[in-house]
């Protein structure tokens, strides 16, 4: 399995990049406090989108983000949303889905650059279609969801279906 693009610390480039994200979000006085804390919703019932949050962390060998904007420290969680993998289709699906639901040039480039590391990476038992992204970014579009306004902290006690459902993330 390929580390997490957006959340694995094993990439000395990836983690360069994390740093330099933090520093100038830091400049712009955009980072906010720590909001994940797993030992918290690790307490939480199982169901819950909190205690699944923590159970997709778990299961990837993956510690959330502490550092930076709200958006990077609520990657994960758009994963657990979505479903979509830790694998670089995964990501890529995931800055569709985002892209879908927000515009955001970060998320252009931020796509661009998967794909490129996609194309170079690509092996014959993998399969890659732009009709995965389309309809990740249709799910986007057709969900109201906002990644910067989003709330998680408020509703991780409530079952993920529930969660989904509000945001009209639906499979």
């Amino acid at each position: 399995m390929q580390p997490d693009i957006a959340s694995s610390n094993s990439t000395p480039r990836l983690q360069q990049f994390l740093d330099k994200l933090d520093r100038l979000t830091e400049a712009r006085g955009q980072n906010v406090p720590q909001i994940v804390y797993v030992e918290k919703l690790r307490s939480l019932p199982a169901g819950t989108f909190g205690k699944t949050w923590v159970e997709f962390l778990d299961a990837h060998n993956l510690k959330p983000f502490t550092t930076g904007i709200r958006r990077k420290q609520l990657h994960d969680g758009v994963h657990v949303l979505t479903g979509y993998g830790v694998d670089l289709i995964g990501e890529a699906e995931v800055q569709a889905f985002l892209l879908g639901a927000k515009f955001r040039l970060f998320n252009v480039l931020l796509g661009l650059g998967l794909l490129r590391v996609i194309h170079k990476n690509l092996n014959s038992r993998q399969e890659f279609t732009w009709e995965r992204l389309w309809q990740a970014y249709q799910r986007g579009r057709h969900s109201n969801f906002d990644p910067d306004t989003w709330q998680p902290e408020l509703v991780w006690h409530l079952p993920l279906t529930d969660v989904q459902a509000m945001f009209s993330i639906n499979k």
